[in-house]
């Protein structure tokens, strides 16, 4: 990356107007390069869009079939909980409308009252999607190696952090900073390095996805839960 910071000011060129003012700038083929970056990154972000869609559809598929549910009607009860999340960006803020939305799918009160706001602080998948789909996209732009033994170890590694993630906008990737390292490198993967600080501007800019993905799960786990529950745990206990 350092690399391509002394090349950008190589190829930046002065200039002294009439009036003594001196301004500097970028030739044609500079912008060309930028808007090349450019157009890697929202394809970057579409990738990471349909993949926290797959993710939620995953989700409801099989808690409808666990729970013998329609899971579009799951789906569909979720909405209003994923349009909250995409405006709050915090996975804490959404669950009083999240509540509403397991009220909906049939998720009796003493469970909802326990899964959504546990699931809010410890179920970070799509945060988890967007952050190994941003890293890896990362590294194909920085010519930085990477394999499958590099990514499951940091996935691994991540899951478990992600349990002291905050639930406040962007308090994902800071919990995954000291992490990065592993995937990055010791020197790339510095905190306070620009790979870093490229992360973190890749995951802000779509945060409010992938805590919407994290919330709509949540209500896919609590359906389970209150299954299980409901079959098995009351089932012993009226026994």
């Amino acid at each position: 990356m350092t690399k391509n910071y002394s090349a950008l000011h190589e190829s930046m060129q002065t200039r002294t107007l009439a009036n003594g003012l001196r301004i500097c700038y970028l030739p044609k083929e500079g912008f060309s390069k930028t808007f090349a970056i450019l157009g890697i990154l929202w394809k970057v972000f579409l990738v990471v869009i349909i993949m926290h869609l797959i993710c939620i559809c995953i989700q409801f598929v099989i808690a409808g079939l666990v729970s013998h549910k329609n899971p579009l009607t799951l789906i569909r009860n979720q909405i209003p909980g994923y349009a909250t999340a995409l405006g709050t960006q915090s996975s804490a803020a959404t669950i009083p409308v999240n509540l509403q939305c397991a009220e909906a799918d049939g998720v009796s009160s003493e469970i909802r009252n326990f899964t959504v706001p546990l699931c809010a602080n410890i179920h970070m998948a799509g945060s988890m999607i967007t952050i190994t789909a941003c890293a890896t996209a990362v590294c194909l732009m920085n010519q930085l190696p990477i394999s499958i033994g590099t990514v499951i170890p940091f996935i691994m590694t991540l899951g478990i952090a992600m349990v002291a993630s905050p639930g406040a906008p962007g308090g994902s990737i800071m919990t995954a900073l000291p992490f990065l390292y592993m995937i990055f490198g010791t020197e790339a993967g510095d905190p306070s390095g620009p790979i870093c600080a490229i992360m973190v501007a890749l995951y802000i800019t779509q945060d409010s996805f992938g805590t919407a993905c994290n919330v709509s799960g949540d209500n896919a786990i609590g359906v389970i839960v209150e299954t299980i529950y409901r079959r098995f745990i009351c089932k012993s206990s009226a026994q």
